[in-house]
């Protein structure tokens, strides 16, 4: 009987700690093969997070948790920070996507635990002690191209007058004039500032080309994604491809959840 007992209680033993490796291993292979669902979206210069409605409206009806982070654009680290404490917030890994001005920003932000893959959109790509600024000036810009000095605040602010043809050429004169009415006070200080730890060079990183872009060149864009060994796509439109061409540019950042995930 007192046999009978000890194996019955190993048997239970066996299976008790069978139990609970199973449920690790369980645990594990789903960490393992977590989805990136969440994307955090980072505006640019001469606009603001309200631009990003279209691809907002894309993103979730295909299942996305979105968020749209309102940079102050009064320093890098100033938008670095808002970023990190838009991605504290996220229940899990995500894809952290910026436009022009905003692709500074993500390089230096991105290096965050919950970051999973980058996306460029029309945007700076610089690698550490470089500046969006280094940038912008090696090719001469578009006759387009309305971004001016500094003002005596240090605040750079692109020619009204430029406004449609230079940012936004593919959207109508009203989508225009309501852009230029809510975008940002941009800080020249931004611009000049150097990037210090360029998440591209540990992330996976996507690129979209503006090909119509009249405020960044197209071939900077190029110029930037190829020395990174970016993945590319490239999409017709102005520098605000991002709403002119939501669902497009959306795809990018789809193909960018879907890949990191494949990954884990």
């Amino acid at each position: 009987m007192k046999s009978t007992t000890i194996k019955q209680s190993m048997k239970k033993g066996v299976y008790a700690i069978t139990l609970v490796i199973s449920t690790m291993t369980g645990g594990i292979n789903d960490a393992n093969s977590q989805n990136v669902k969440n994307v955090v979206l980072v505006h640019g210069a001469f606009a603001d997070g309200s631009g990003y409605k279209g691809m907002y409206e894309e993103l979730t009806k295909k299942g996305y948790n979105v968020t749209i982070v309102q940079n102050p654009l009064t320093s890098l680290a100033d938008d670095v920070a808002a970023v990190k404490l838009a991605l504290d917030k996220q229940d899990g890994p995500a894809i952290l996507a910026g436009h022009s001005w905003g692709g500074a920003v993500i390089t230096q932000a991105g290096n965050h635990p919950k970051v999973a893959g980058l996306v460029y959109i029309a945007a700076f790509q610089p690698d550490n002690g470089e500046s969006a600024l280094y940038w912008f000036q090696t090719l001469p810009p578009a006759p387009e191209n309305g971004v001016l000095p500094p003002d005596q605040n240090g605040i750079v602010y692109y020619d009204k007058a430029k406004y449609h043809s230079g940012f936004c050429g593919d959207l109508t004169k009203a989508e225009s004039e309501f852009l230029y009415a809510s975008q940002g006070a941009f800080f020249g200080e931004c611009f000049a500032t150097n990037i210090t730890d360029a998440a591209w060079r540990s992330k996976p990183s996507f690129g979209i080309v503006a090909t119509e872009d009249k405020s960044i060149q197209p071939d900077i864009q190029r110029n930037m994604y190829k020395r990174s060994k970016t993945k590319v796509t490239e999409i017709k439109g102005s520098h605000a491809v991002y709403i002119s061409q939501p669902a497009k540019v959306a795809a990018v950042i789809i193909e960018a959840a879907k890949s990191v995930s494949a990954k884990k």
